[in-house]
């Protein structure tokens, strides 16, 4: 190493930059001390030290703080800028060692030993050199930051110290790695150095390359993507599809994020939405995936209305819609109380069976009003497809959801009032058992987890309150009636009527005609009129329709200028409605012989049945007419086989069988009728015909009789007085077991009735033939 004595000499500290030997730089000096360093240099031979400090934050360093190593560099010119920085161009000359600091208060200044580089050109550092410039060029085709011009002039420096000095100044590297380089002063070593930079250096810009060239085959097939998706949305602007398949995915994903629905029904819409997104538009599984994803998102899933437990209020909205019905309103506030003490129960489900027209449906109505709750109602009369209620699998093109999650979404709340109407008309066919299907719906226990064969996913029933309606249970399979509470409506009594005819139907009837009170006046002897000569039925709809044509006929009054005010009496009712269609009371005017009176229960109330018994000389034929089914006949042959037995005790020829045809027959003989309760009339019938007695008018009878005359209990003894209260009877016979049924009847209706209970054939015949002890 050839060293000079020492010197002292100005030195410039720089920050973030380090100068070679042979380099040719600007530098921007702003620091006064560093300012005052050059201008030092100046006045003497333009000679400055430069070296470079540790930490680039520090505007002050120490001498601990700069490195010792540095370059003597001479200062070819200096420029002031207006904004008070120096502009300064250097040229590095050689490498120096400070040796010693002195902080002087207007700049530092140091003591140096000048060193020269050791340059032993020997062939190893010829190959050294070969291979550095070889990497260097490599290097130049990666990055692509240095000129090939810069190739060119580095290939002409024969010198390996230099070489290494200027492929460093145009390398990225770090502030250590460059000072490393300016200390190392053999140039050898140097050149080795740099090899191992550069092999580092190439290494990594292959990886860059790589990445690079994924990224931007990644930009590529992404700006592909977008300048497609820009091409078909443009199409389908111009086809008139607005948004195209894009927006439409878009739009259902921003829905799916705003609905409230289960995590795992979340899931399920987010890979349907993937699926439907990679399907092509024309085909069919797409529409079908589009409807799959429409009625999840607007099903309720968690989606509840909050129940209002006031029972003050819920009596009063249920009073104000319905006049009677206590026991279905009953249940009702039962319902309500037990809510508000527990605030979670199953929802009951309640079975409102009656004849038509007695409010069930606007029942359903009041309750879900009651209780603050969504109504939703369904009708299932004639319903023979299981699928109906469960669904159709997706598999079937133009499937859909069954009746049960179409009400749900109708209703829109998890806890609707949900109707079913007519749950008695269901039939099964070769498509399946509807039935059937409804167990899960209406199983307390099962439909917390309801399976509908479109949705999929299990769905929850078990908060709705389900209502249904019929009109009869026969004809409901007994696994299904046993999920149900039966709340049975059996019909009105003429007051009843009245009471819903005049606070109610009349006022309906007159607010949808356009009529006032100043217009149209009923009185009230019109309107039991109407209910006695104009209807006959356990409901109030015949009556409303009624109500209806008196008002029509009103208006007419009024518009054509006949009347300014039509009042309606007992009198002027039959000009509006025209010959009454019933007779009112008793059928006969006086007892008859061979002719009895019978109640019968039917699907739309109770009605009176009148039986005929007429004896003809002959050989012991029977004959039955009137559209009698299997049960009636038998019925009419027991009683026929009890006379028999008991011929002598009744005053009755013994061997009337063989001399005598008897023929019974029930009139209106294009009404099918069925049943074992007439089976008391039947006999009485023929003891009084076969006897010559004459059976009391006053008297209707209900009861199934035996072969040795015992009187068995029947069902609907409620239906079957208020027809006999409608009928004008005074007296009821019926089975002493349907004594404990008598409390069902209406307290008026009891108080215009004579109830007769009997065990057997021979009371009936005591209270029923007119003068006969037996």
């Amino acid at each position: 190493m050839g060293e000079v004595k020492e010197k002292v000499i100005p030195l410039l500290p720089l920050r973030g930059l380090l100068v070679y030997p042979t380099m040719v730089l600007h530098l921007d000096v702003g620091r006064e001390k560093s300012v005052k360093a050059l201008e030092q240099s100046m006045v003497e031979d333009h000679k400055i030290l430069l070296a470079t400090q540790e930490d680039i934050h520090i505007d002050d360093p120490t001498e601990e703080q700069i490195f010792d190593v540095g370059t003597i560099a001479h200062v070819k010119q200096m420029l002031k800028l207006p904004n008070g920085t120096i502009r300064v161009l250097v040229e590095g000359l050689s490498r120096a060692k400070i040796t010693s600091f002195n902080m002087l208060d207007e700049y530092i200044e140091v003591t140096f030993e000048k060193v020269e580089d050791e340059d032993d050109q020997t062939s190893e550092t010829e190959a050294m050199m070969r291979t550095v410039l070889e990497q260097f060029e490599q290097y130049i085709k990666l990055s692509k930051k240095v000129t090939a011009e810069t190739l060119a002039s580095v290939r002409d420096i024969e010198e390996p110290g230099r070489l290494a000095d200027m492929i460093a100044s145009h390398l990225s590297l770090k502030m250590s790695d460059k000072q490393d380089i300016l200390e190392t002063f053999n140039a050898q070593a140097r050149l080795e150095k740099i090899l191992d930079i550069l092999s580092n250096e190439k290494e990594v810009l292959e990886i860059e390359r790589k990445i690079g060239q994924r990224v931007k085959k990644s930009m590529e097939k992404t700006q592909k993507e977008y300048y497609l998706r820009e091409q078909m949305k443009a199409i389908q602007k111009e086809l008139g599809d607005k948004d195209g398949k894009a927006g439409e995915v878009e739009e259902l994903r921003e829905k799916l994020e705003n609905a409230d629905v289960p995590e795992r029904i979340h899931e399920k819409v987010e890979k349907e939405l993937e699926r439907y997104e990679k399907m092509p538009p024309t085909s069919a599984e797409s529409s079908v995936i589009r409807n799959y994803i429409d009625w999840v998102l607007d099903l309720p899933w968690e989606k509840t209305t909050e129940d209002v437990l006031d029972i003050n209020r819920a009596e009063e909205i249920l009073d104000e819609d319905h006049y009677g019905l206590e026991k279905p309103k009953e249940r009702v506030l039962e319902y309500l109380s037990v809510q508000k003490l527990v605030q979670k129960i199953r929802g009951p489900i309640l079975c409102l069976v009656g004849p038509p027209g007695v409010g069930k449906t606007s029942l359903a109505k009041s309750i879900a009003r009651s209780l603050g709750r969504e109504f939703v109602r369904i009708s299932l009369g004639g319903v023979r497809d299981e699928a109906e209620i469960r669904g159709h699998r997706r598999t079937y093109v133009g499937a859909l959801p069954g009746r049960i999650i179409q009400g749900m979404k109708t209703a829109g709340t998890v806890n609707p009032v949900f109707l079913l109407d007519e749950i008695d008309k269901m039939a099964s066919d070769f498509r399946g058992d509807p039935a059937s299907a409804m167990l899960e719906v209406l199983d307390p226990e099962q439909n917390s987890t309801f399976s509908d064969h479109f949705i999929e996913e299990p769905y929850d029933l078990s908060h709705v309150m389900f209502v249904t309606t019929a009109n009869t249970t026969h004809t409901i399979p007994r696994p299904l009636l046993d999920r149900m509470e039966m709340i049975y409506i059996p019909g009105y009594t003429e007051e009843e009527k009245k009471h819903i005819a005049q606070k109610y139907l009349l006022p309906k009837q007159m607010e949808e005609h356009g009529l006032s009170k100043n217009m149209l006046q009923v009185h009230e002897e019109a309107i039991v009129k109407v209910i006695r000569r104009y209807t006959r039925e356990a409901g109030v709809r015949n009556l409303e329709r009624e109500m209806a044509n008196v008002c029509r006929k009103a208006a007419k009054r009024l518009v054509a200028g006949d009347k300014k005010r039509v009042v309606v009496t007992e009198n002027t009712l039959e000009q509006l409605l025209g010959n009454p269609k019933y007779r009112y009371g008793l059928a006969e005017e006086e007892d008859q012989v061979g002719a009895a009176t019978g109640l019968a229960w039917t699907a739309v109330g109770g009605d009176t049945l009148s039986i005929e018994v007429t004896v003809l000389p002959g050989k012991g034929k029977l004959t039955l007419t009137g559209k009698l089914g299997d049960v009636m006949k038998e019925s009419a042959h027991a009683a026929f086989s009890y006379i028999r037995s008991r011929s002598d005790e009744l005053g009755i020829d013994p061997d009337f069988h063989e001399k005598k045809d008897i023929h019974i027959h029930v009139p209106e003989g294009a009404i099918p009728k069925d049943g074992p309760s007439a089976g008391i009339t039947m006999a009485t019938a023929l003891v009084s015909a076969l006897s010559g007695k004459s059976v009391s008018r006053f008297i209707g009878m209900t009861g199934e009789v035996t072969l040795r005359g015992r009187v068995l209990p029947i069902g609907g003894l409620k239906e079957k007085s208020l027809a006999a209260h409608r009928a004008g009877l005074t007296t009821v016979m019926m089975p002493k077991e349907n004594e404990k049924d008598i409390d069902d009847i209406p307290e008026s209706v009891r108080e215009d009735l004579k109830f007769i209970p009997v065990e057997h054939m021979d009371e009936v015949l005591r209270h029923a033939l007119v003068g006969e002890r037996i």
